[in-house]
């Protein structure tokens, strides 16, 4: 289950690019996941694997969360992609994305691949799990994909593979298309992060292709931070401020959230169930919602201390 991670941005990094893992370790996302899969090809995959170890191990990587996308578990590469990257730098990897995902069955596997590898090692330490809802399969059950495992931390949204799944007429990953009205992916990240959310999971949106267009990737991320998203992934660089600042809360938001809170409490101390703030009546369903801004507040706060 998620705790208190932060995920405003999950910078995706090639595994073969020793120049953009160090980069990687010394920006400011809050998660950085090596990649074994998409970005790397076929003939350099069992190669990348070594790289990313060595990085993992030799960077120092902060208070960042650190991850490894594995390739998916019906390729062959999968059981060597943890075997390897696990057995060299189990120690400081916080967790596996597993991509792909068609059924709880390909979570199993890699929980129970995990298991056996923390046992042997001697780790200690559970490693987490963070899975891509990017298959219509996946999306057709993601609520029990989202149930399945004590290990999961979050849901990802990746709509450049569910675009070729679902056979959606489109270009780039986040394109605006304009054959159809409003949010192409509302659906789809909506039942994500209502699966996560009914089973404790941080909802992650994914990958905003054109990173030379700040404002549609800031459209995007605000669309899914209203719904409900947490973070959203970042393919350069330059999308990391752009995350982390439209999925942390304002000095307005926090104030206003505050005194939100302070009014109900009042309230209910009188014995009244709501309060009238800004014009407006508010209850303690308000309260609950304006105390999630406080607590990513103060997640974020420790994060930068």
């Amino acid at each position: 289950m998620s705790g208190t991670r932060l995920r405003r941005s999950e910078l995706s990094t090639p595994g073969t690019s020793e120049k953009m893992m160090a980069k990687a370790a010394a920006s400011d996302a809050d998660l950085v996941f090596l990649d074994l899969e998409d970005s790397v090809a076929p003939s350099q995959k069992e190669a990348a694997r070594a790289l990313v170890a060595t990085a993992l191990t030799t960077h120092d990587w902060g208070g960042k969360s650190t991850a490894v996308r594995i390739n998916g578990v019906g390729t062959r590469w999968a059981h060597g992609d943890l075997i390897d990257v696990v057995g060299a730098a189990g120690s400081v990897i916080d967790l596996v994305i597993v991509p792909k995902v068609k059924a709880p069955r390909d979570v199993w596997f890699v929980e129970t691949m995990l298991e056996q590898l923390e046992a042997q090692l001697g780790l200690g330490r559970r490693i987490g799990i963070e899975v891509l809802i990017e298959e219509t399969e996946a999306l057709a059950r993601v609520e029990e994909i989202a149930a399945c495992s004590a290990r999961l931390e979050a849901l990802i949204l990746g709509v450049g593979d569910l675009s070729a799944s679902q056979g959606i007429r489109t270009g780039h990953i986040g394109e605006t298309v304009e054959r159809y009205p409003g949010d192409l992916w509302h659906y789809a990240r909506n039942r994500m992060i209502v699966a996560a959310r009914a089973n404790g999971l941080d909802a992650v949106d994914g990958p905003y292709a054109n990173f030379r267009d700040p404002e549609g990737y800031r459209r995007e991320a605000s669309w899914a931070a209203t719904l409900g998203c947490v973070g959203k992934w970042a393919i350069h660089p330059d999308q990391i401020a752009l995350a982390n600042a439209v999925f942390s809360p304002t000095p307005d938001e926090i104030s206003r959230a505050r005194r939100a809170i302070d009014a109900v409490r009042e309230a209910e101390s009188g014995g009244t169930g709501a309060a009238s703030f800004g014009g407006l009546m508010i209850d303690a369903a308000t309260a609950r919602v304006f105390q999630v801004t406080l607590d990513r507040a103060t997640r974020i706060d420790e994060r930068n201390r």
